[in-house]
């Protein structure tokens, strides 16, 4: 991106806070300094890349004070344990635009594989299923062995030290419970009041101010997904229940000690993260007593999905229609399942492939 218009490669400057070369920097002034030693000729654009940027004390003050007192293009990135968005707008005074980086999608999962290496793309799915989309998981597919450590470190990192850290969380073995019961139930409604139940009866005893606390600091962090109720009759988010979903799936698989999980509810946590990344707000649909998934709604876009295993079943296939065919209006209605399908609609809502919907490309019509 920045070769298209950089002249120089001196024109780039990379600090990245994890490494001992950079260990002295830790203030704003000294940051600002080190910057601006490194800018030999000031009628130039500088591309200025900061890495972990949050191990330096009020670096803000740097960054505000560069992009007034030099031409400078840059690019921070850092633990989302401690770059918050609600926090990022006060800090940069409002000149910023933040992007969230996810793990990988299950396409970009598939081109990170070596076309030489014949996978067909439902075995690579049944692969990212299991071990999610972190893109080192990629290159430690060959070593099943390393995977569980490598997916443990990044647990550690971001839940035990980056959360902990950061809310001065004072009993972490019960941040894991929350995170655990979250990752047993994903795609299930649950509410505060029942998770802290639930832990009470365990033998570890909170209140649901405390879960809900819990539950806040790891979706500021990235780690869980809140999707809430909307009630399509009403057209208001309803206040009670709700469905939490995980970033990736390798990581709720690593809570879960890696058993049999939910599997259609495994699919509908990948369907989730995907329609986030393609853009849409997405929310549970409620009519009457039906359940809509996902309603997925951006700009004047609006999409109703229903996710299954198969709807090869008469039964299912009923249960899973009902819902979409109680819809009073006219947008587009889909089912998502692994079926490869004989029919591609049934009365006007289509049904596609979950695989074939993951690898869509962006110019397809289809692609949404």
């Amino acid at each position: 991106m920045l070769d298209a218009v950089v002249e120089s490669r001196r024109q780039i400057i990379r600090v990245n806070f994890e490494s001992l070369e950079f260990d002295d920097i830790t203030t704003y002034k000294a940051l600002y300094q080190l910057l601006l030693s490194k800018m030999e000729d000031r009628s130039q654009r500088y591309y200025v890349l900061l890495d972990e940027v949050q191990q330096v004390q009020a670096w803000e003050k740097a960054v505000n004070s560069l992009l007034v007192d030099c031409d400078v293009d840059i690019y921070i990135t850092g633990s989302s344990a401690y770059l918050l968005s609600s926090e990022l707008s006060t800090l940069l005074t409002g000149r910023y635009v933040e992007i969230k980086m996810q793990p990988l999608s299950f396409k970009e999962y598939v081109d990170f594989h070596d076309p030489a290496v014949s996978h067909t793309p439902e075995e690579l799915f049944v692969s990212f299923l299991r071990t999610g989309g972190f893109p080192l998981v990629v290159a430690l597919r060959e070593n099943p062995d390393t995977l569980a450590p490598f997916l443990s470190g990044i647990y550690n990192t971001v839940i035990m030290k980056d959360v902990v850290q950061r809310n001065q969380v004072r009993d972490p073995s019960l941040l894991e419970s929350v995170a655990k019961f979250v990752a047993a139930n994903v795609g299930s409604m649950v509410s505060t009041k029942r998770i802290s139940d639930y832990l009470t009866s365990s033998g570890r005893k909170t209140t649901s101010e405390t879960t809900d606390n819990y539950l806040r600091m790891l979706e500021n962090a990235f780690v869980i997904y809140r999707a809430n109720r909307y009630d399509l009759k009403g057209k208001l988010f309803l206040k009670s229940l709700e469905k939490y979903y995980f970033v990736d799936t390798g990581l709720r698989n690593h809570l879960m000690g890696f058993r049999n999980t939910d599997y259609g509810h495994t699919l509908e946590n990948v369907v989730y993260m995907e329609l986030l990344r393609r853009g849409f707000d997405v929310c549970i649909g409620k009519l009457y007593q039906h359940e809509v998934d996902f309603v997925a709604t951006k700009a004047d876009t609006k999409i109703y999905f229903q996710v299954a295993a198969t709807v090869m079943d008469e039964g299912t296939r009923e249960r899973e229609l009902r819902p979409l065919q109680a819809i009073p209006d006219n947008y587009p209605k889909v089912i998502l399942s692994m079926d490869k399908h004989i029919f591609r609609d049934f009365d006007g809502i289509e049904c596609v492939n979950i695989v074939d919907f993951l690898l869509q490309a962006q110019e397809s019509p289809h692609f949404w």
